[in-house]
Parts: C-alpha cells; structure tokens; sequence
C-alpha cells in the first residue's frame, strides 16, 4: 500500500514556462522585500557607467500584478532582436536540414572518421569553443543544438549528450574568452585596460576548462551507449531516439554540400562583420536568410519547397525563441522595481573588510550570482566593472584578475541559472528539461568553479 501511495506522489518536473514565470511571480515579490534604489550614471565614450559611491534608496514601487503577465510581452520586446534572429535562423536551418544536408553530411564526416568515430564529439565542442572565445558565441547556441542531437544519435547516444556538446562546447570558449568582444573586451574597455590583453593565461586557463568538458560528455556518452537506461532523458529517447535510422542510407551530394558550404560562408562573413563593422543581429539574420534561401533552391526544394522548410524550421525553434520573452521578462520586473542596484550595491557590500586573497574569490561568486540578475555579459560588465575596478584598486589587486573574476563569473553561471535565455532556449529546442539538465551539468559546473578559483589564484600569485 506504502508503495503504491509514493507512486502516485511522485513530483513531475514543472514545464519550462511554467518555471519561468514562477521565477518571475517571485521577483514580483522581491520587488517589495529588497528596498529599492539606484546608482547614478555617466556617459563616458558612448557607454553608460555606473558611478561608485553614488547608491541611493529611492521610493519603494512594487509591481502590480498585472505587471507580472506584462513582464512577458516587454521581455519579448527587449529580447527582439534575439527573438527574431532565432526565428530567422532557425528558418535557415529548416531549409538545410530539408535538403538532407545536415543529417548526410555528419553520416559523410563519421564515415570518414571510421573507427575514430568518437573523435566526432571532441571535434564539435572544439569548434563551438572557438566560435564561443572568438565571436562570444551565445544566443546562436541555440540554433545548433538539433545538429548536435544528431550527430550524437547517429553515434549511438542520446539528446542530452548532443545538446551538451554544442552548449558546454561554446560555454567553454565564452569562458575562456581571449578575443570575445561581449565580456573581455567591454569589461576590459570599463577597466581601462587594452583590449584582449592578459590572453596567454587566459588560454591556458581555457584549455583546463574544454579538456574537462569533453571528458565529462565523453564519460556521459559512453555510460549511455553501454546502457540505454543510463540516459537522463531516457523516455525522450523511447519517444524520438529511432528517427535517425533512415539517416545511414542516403548519399551526401553536391548539392547537400553546396548548402552546408553556404551556412558556413554566412557564419564567416558574420564574424567578419562583426569585428570590421560592428554588425548586429539585424544583419547577421539577413545573411541567414539569404544563405538559406539560396540551399533551399540549389537543393532542388523549389520556390514553395523552399518556404514550407523555413516555416518549419521557425516552428520547431519556436518553443526556444519564446523562452528569450520569458527569461528577459524576469529582468524587466527587477529593473521595474528597481531592486537590481540594491542588489549590486548588499552584494558588494560584503567584499568590504574581506583579506585580498579572498577578494577575488568573493568577486568570482558575486558575479556568478548576479548574473541570475542581469544575464546579459556585455550589461553585467558595464554595471559590476565600475564598482569592481576601485575595491581592486584600493586592495592592490591587478585590474585585469577582477576582469577574470567577472569573466569566469558571468560564464559559468550562464550554463546553471534558469535567468538564462540561452540555456533555457537551448534546453526547450532539443526538449530537455531543466532538472535533467542540472542532473547532468551540476559536476562539470563544480569542476569548472575549482579550475577557475585555482587560476586566478595563480594570477594573484604571479602578480598576473
């Protein structure tokens, strides 16, 4: 009879959404616990800066309950540009993968692996890492997870294993971060340190945090492969898992390969764009679409062929792209009640009396945990850096340590808080679940802290 009872009471984990808005229903709530206030801020070469020692308590203002349902609409619209990028490309990709291009042109690369086959999983984190160091690649994350879905099936693994390859791969090289342009770059602009200097520690440092994630996905791939129950999202793979057999019959074509080849192209030339003319998601989004379009019709899908895949590949991105209008509308609500300054200034509070050793470290775990407030890198180091950069500055501690402390911070916790519109559109597109993931994620996050906490004491000591 006991049994039986704790059968029936077993939790069921919440919908994504469904979690999101209670984060969001308890922000509500904060709005009226935190006392509200704000830092004064000064334009200082086209950025807005906070002034340290300028926090002040303002009149109390709680949302409304209303304000709670509003949040969503206006996180949708302050994550717009995100939003429709990934719709766009998202549409892109639909049209790729229409064409075959995706699926046959993986089964080509591991046949010409053969007996290396397992090399495929290193290979793909390795080149998400770069993109991730190099062009700070985010929210163009979740766009690749189904592609890592598949490469790992057809391996014999399961989703969880793909989406981890694709999200601790670029994790990693965002973590690094030797030329990311987001975090490094504004953080050591605030920091008035010259750009992307300080990368040789940082490369190093960045080899320790990718050989420790490919272990783990590795280690998590093979316990998989051995024993099918193994797997976290074993009931999605009972569901989903077999749609990859018909993958190893069909021929990669030229055509295939001219589609895949036109992707490639458009992620080149939005590097480019980025660093030589400072190009935004508008025009990243653009050359998508124009990629896409033209696969669609030299992969012979036709005019109407062509638009149907990108409808569907908008609809199969659509439960991620939603998920930015959510994970945003958590940060209206703080910003609306203005308690995210209150939380900056109690948190940074506590460094204060703190030994200098220990301030780094107490850096590092303040910018973790104010990334669950503010998830945006760029915005987390335009708002931390300026009350940072005095507290190091006062202790004798090398500016360019707390813009790692920063660093390391705000990218770790980007792969852990649900706050993140990237992890959680990621998640939602290859339809893991939260819980699953931490089940997976919470070791290689642990893993992650201690390397980072021992570099920056390195760099302490070196006198970095």
């Amino acid at each position: 009879m006991g049994k039986h009872s704790f059968r029936h009471l077993r939790i069921k984990t919440p919908h994504t959404y469904a979690l999101l808005l209670m984060i969001i229903i308890i922000s509500s709530i904060l709005t009226y616990l935190i006392p509200a206030g704000e830092y004064a801020r000064e334009k200082k070469d086209g950025q807005t800066l906070v002034v340290p020692g300028s926090y002040e308590q303002v009149q109390q203002h709680g949302v409304s309950f209303f304000d709670i349902f509003r949040a969503i609409p206006e996180g949708l619209m302050s994550g717009g540009e995100i939003v429709f990028y990934i719709f766009l490309v998202g549409g892109a990709f639909g049209i790729v993968h229409k064409t075959g291009a995706f699926e046959n042109g993986v089964n080509k690369a591991m046949q010409s692996l053969g007996k290396y086959k397992v090399l495929m999983i290193p290979l793909t984190m390795t080149i998400f890492s770069i993109l991730g160091f190099s062009i700070g690649l985010a929210e163009e994350t979740i766009i690749f997870v189904p592609i890592g879905i598949i490469i790992a099936r057809t391996l014999g693994y399961d989703a969880l294993t793909g989406a981890a390859m694709v999200i601790l791969g670029a994790a990693s090289g965002f973590m690094g971060g030797m030329l990311n342009p987001f975090t490094v770059g504004v953080a050591q602009t605030v920091a008035e340190l010259p750009m992307f200097s300080g990368w040789g520690l940082r490369s190093i440092i960045y080899i320790f945090i990718l050989v420790a994630a490919i272990t783990t996905v590795m280690l998590y791939a093979r316990k998989v492969k051995h024993d099918k129950t193994k797997s976290y999202v074993y009931e999605l793979e009972q569901s989903e898992g077999h749609t990859v057999t018909s993958m190893h019959i069909a021929r990669f074509t030229k055509r295939q390969a001219c589609g895949l080849g036109l992707i490639v192209l458009a992620i080149i030339l939005n590097v480019y764009g980025i660093f030589s003319y400072g190009w935004s998601f508008n025009e990243m989004s653009a050359n998508f679409i124009l990629a896409g379009l033209l696969a669609g019709f030299i992969g012979g899908l036709g005019l109407n062929g062509t638009f149907d895949a990108m409808i569907d590949g908008m609809k199969d991105i659509l439960f991620g792209a939603m998920i930015v209008g959510f994970a945003k509308g958590i940060i209206v609500i703080l910003e609306n009640g203005q308690v995210i300054d209150s939380i900056v200034y109690g948190m940074t509070t506590l460094l204060n009396g703190v030994p200098s050793a220990l301030v780094i470290i107490g850096m590092f775990i303040l910018q973790f945990m104010l990334n669950f407030f503010i998830p945006s890198g760029s915005g987390q180091a335009l708002t931390t850096m300026p009350l940072m950069v005095p507290i190091s500055d006062l202790l004798d501690i090398n500016r360019q340590i707390t813009v790692l402390a920063f660093q390391y911070g705000d990218a770790i916790s980007n792969v852990l808080f649900p706050t993140s519109a990237i992890l959680m559109g990621a998640l939602a597109v290859g339809k893991i679940t939260y819980t699953q993931w931490l089940k997976f994620a919470w070791k290689i996050i642990l893993t992650w802290v201690l390397i980072c906490c021992i570099g920056m004491s390195i760099a302490l000591i070196v006198g970095y």
